[in-house]
């Protein structure tokens, strides 16, 4: 499944690399939502949370929709500001009807992706999903949008005294100690463009982000994500890709029809492991999912082992634990060593304990 931004004819100077103030408080916000999705960043989360002054934490609580599991969109801005007023300036200008439906994102279903959506505020089919979805999500959400829909400028100003109010709370401090960071990738980013062109850059973003050209001068962008959806950068006049570090692991794609697309992408991390892609983890969850591979892997778990001490121990050919083998081996889960004529094959541990700790002990019991 995969997000695909279409950027066939888009002059390369239309792809923006820059940080945002504004989509790093909402994936900050996210953090506090859901800190669990970040163990990095758990001291942060509970720090921060204790800090936060009694009254904003209820406003905060009222308001998690916005950001907690999926982002309203205009949270993300296709044209960061030098500012968090100034993106907020931005926010204002948008209209009600759009505003509504970014802010009531998860009820507006997947079409909202490829064509016109209609409005909460004007249509009575679409007021009434809105209310239903937001009734399930809890009353604090059923609250929130039952007043948004009966007065949105009221809730818009409220919403932005709210960010306002975590700018001095918490986010102005950790806004100079990441801006460094971002600025650089935001840089390295452009001159990769420049140098190399958008396969170079976006080379550069995750491994789960790629370019596809085929022979007919079409590009795509294409974002592995849970849903399937396209969308045009080239009709939105360009796309804009916002580093995160508050954000990390997620990879957050904006692409609403009448949108400009925006990716969200994690900085790398000094001294962090480099990410996989889901298909990756696929791959690996798939080769240990056979029994003799996962017999064959708690084996060399403990130490290596050449392809003939395999064979004796679990009554196999040879030839039968190569390929056993060949597919740990190609799923990024072996280490081998040659001593002499012998090749000895052992479990990668520190791969392997991404997949998750329970693995890890128990292929080690």
């Amino acid at each position: 499944m995969s997000v695909i931004i279409d950027i066939t004819g888009l002059p390369e100077d239309r792809l923006l690399f820059a940080p945002s103030p504004l989509a790093e408080l909402n994936a900050m916000l996210h953090v506090l939502a859901e800190p669990g999705h970040h163990p990095a960043l758990q001291g942060w989360a509970s720090s921060t949370t204790a800090a936060i002054p009694p009254e904003l934490s209820e406003r905060l609580l009222e308001a998690d929709f916005l950001w907690r599991s999926s982002r309203a969109d205009f949270l993300v801005p296709g044209h960061p500001g030098a500012t968090l007023a100034e993106e907020l300036d931005a926010v204002d200008r948008i209209e009600d009807e759009a505003y509504v439906a970014g802010a009531l994102v998860t009820t507006c279903g997947s079409s909202r992706f490829t064509r016109p959506m209609a409005s909460p505020l004007t249509d009575r089919a679409a007021n009434e999903r809105a209310r239903d979805l937001a009734l399930a999500r809890g009353p604090r959400q059923a609250a929130f949008a039952d007043r948004l829909l009966a007065d949105p400028p009221a809730v818009r100003a409220l919403v932005r005294k709210m960010l306002e109010d975590c700018a001095s709370a918490f986010f102005a401090d950790a806004w100079r100690r990441v801006l460094p960071d971002l600025a650089a990738d935001a840089r390295r980013k452009t001159d990769l463009l420049a140098r190399r062109g958008v396969a170079g850059a976006i080379g550069d973003l995750s491994p789960s982000v790629s370019l596809d050209q085929d022979g007919e001068g079409r590009r795509r962008i294409v974002i592995d994500k849970l849903q399937d959806s396209t969308t045009s950068g080239t009709a939105a006049g360009g796309v804009t890709f916002i580093p995160t570090v508050f954000g990390r692991p997620h990879l957050l794609s904006v692409y609403a029809y009448g949108w400009r697309p925006v990716l969200q992408y994690p900085v790398a991390e000094a001294g962090a492991a480099e990410p996989v892609s889901l298909a990756v983890v696929q791959q690996r969850l798939e080769a240990l999912a056979h029994p003799v591979r996962l017999r064959l892997a708690r084996t060399i778990a403990r130490g290596p082992h050449t392809t003939g001490e395999l064979a004796a121990a679990w009554q196999l050919s040879s030839p039968e634990v190569s390929r056993h083998l060949a597919v740990l081996r190609k799923a990024g889960l072996l280490t081998t060593e040659r001593r002499g004529r012998y090749m000895l094959y052992q479990l990668d541990l520190a791969g392997s304990a991404r997949l998750g700790s329970d693995f890890l002990e128990a292929v080690l019991r």
